[in-house]
């Protein structure tokens, strides 16, 4: 059974950190791409960053180039996203992906809650 289970939301005031954490089972987690999402309350799902299956290789969403950091380590299947600098979001939702050819897989996504 494939599962994706992300942790590490919570609340954080404006400009704090958080490190989230997608732990995978169920599939060989060390072949596929590995990505983050994020979605806030009344918009649409927006990716935010991704990372190779070596995890050589990362590219960004402009919004968040040098605040966030993804990272993985295959040996622990999970993958790991730095987010440094949060904005005052309300309750931004974000949730991790695995894909391989036609293959994508959805966490069920951790919430923050950024407020002071």
């Amino acid at each position: 059974q494939v599962q994706l289970v992300e942790s590490g939301g919570g609340w954080v005031q404006p400009g704090g950190s958080l490190r989230l954490s997608c732990a995978a089972s169920g599939f060989t987690f060390r072949v596929y791409t590995m990505s983050w999402y994020c979605q806030a309350p009344g918009k649409e799902r927006e990716w935010v960053a991704g990372i190779s299956s070596a995890g050589d290789y990362t590219n960004y969403a402009d919004s968040v180039k040098g605040r966030f950091t993804i990272s993985r380590d295959n040996a622990k299947n999970t993958v790991y996203l730095q987010v440094n600098s949060l904005k005052p979001w309300a309750t931004p939702v974000y949730y991790c992906t695995a894909r391989r050819g036609s293959r994508n897989y959805w966490g069920q996504g951790t919430q923050l809650t950024v407020s002071s």
